[in-house]
């Protein structure tokens, strides 16, 4: 990515709500930069649909979802610094909050309209389980139209956006998905290859930083949340497989073929986030 280009497509503030506390501006030119090379992405970067996409594609398949920071008792900070130090310069992954928050300054220092949303995680939950609001996920505006957002959602983290609109399917480089209206709220569903699988649901309301801050102090300190109890690890591939590693089962799927394997749960963990790591090492080296 030029120079030129990155000048070029930094943006000028938009409407869009605040992420955090700490920061709420947009990423400057040598953080943008140093987080195009961390995704490997070397594309057009104008506000459309095909770019929006292209960059979900390019953080989920380059940036992991991970939980060692929770199970090792350290605290996870969302102030903007501390998450790019992380999943930028560290080479390191994270969950809803940092992926999320990081990937919505993106899009603002890019000029999209971002709204930051709650709500509630459903991934293997039967509907007659309430889980906690303390999900993040994002509603984007691109080309006139609303999209729902989210690369940080674990081994369903989304590649390509889809808008808010019920009952039609849509095709990513990994698994269709669907919006469903329901009783007053949003279902988000990813097809497995023999159902329809709830992600999370979401009424549509914002999720403000103070907000952001108590989920993500709940999920990373409650005895209670499943993040305190297993290992954690997701990652897609370009050629629209993923890796995802849930205690002690590991999955591989590829379309609809899926194989398991029983693993040791925190030594696979830290194989996994030490090889993402050293792949990433040098990108620190050019810090601004």
């Amino acid at each position: 990515m030029s120079a030129l280009n990155v000048d070029a497509a930094i943006a000028a503030p938009t409407n869009s709500e605040p992420l955090n506390d700490q920061e709420r501006s947009a990423l400057s030119k040598g953080e943008l930069e140093e987080y195009l090379a961390r995704i490997e992405y070397h594309g057009p970067l104008h506000r459309s649909v095909a770019v929006l996409n292209a960059l979900m594609l390019a953080h989920v398949c380059a940036i992991p979802f991970e939980n060692l920071d929770v199970l090792a008792n350290r605290e996870v900070r969302l102030a903007s610094d501390a998450v790019l130090e992380k999943l930028v310069r560290q080479g390191r992954g994270g969950y809803c909050f940092e992926h999320n928050g990081l990937f919505a300054r993106v899009l603002v220092t890019l000029g999209f309209p971002v709204r930051p949303l709650a709500a509630r995680a459903r991934v293997g939950r039967e509907r007659q389980v309430t889980t906690p609001r303390t999900h993040l996920c994002l509603e984007v505006v691109a080309e006139s139209r609303r999209w729902l957002v989210d690369v940080g959602i674990g081994g369903l983290s989304m590649t390509a956006a889809i808008p808010f609109e019920p009952d039609v399917v849509h095709p990513t480089p990994h698994e269709p998905r669907r919006l469903r209206w329901e009783a007053g709220r949003w279902w988000h569903q990813a097809w497995l290859g023999d159902r329809w699988a709830d992600v999370c649901e979401l009424t549509g309301e914002s999720m403000p930083p103070v907000d952001q801050e108590v989920a993500n102090w709940y999920t990373s300190t409650h005895p209670d949340s499943p993040f305190r109890h297993e290992a954690m690890f997701a990652r897609a591939h370009p050629d629209g497989s993923r890796l995802t590693l849930r205690g002690d089962s590991l999955t591989v799927r590829r379309g609809d073929a899926v194989e398991r394997r029983v693993v040791h749960p925190m030594e696979t963990l830290l194989a996994l986030v030490e090889r993402r790591s050293r792949a990433t090492a040098g990108l620190g080296s050019g810090r601004r």
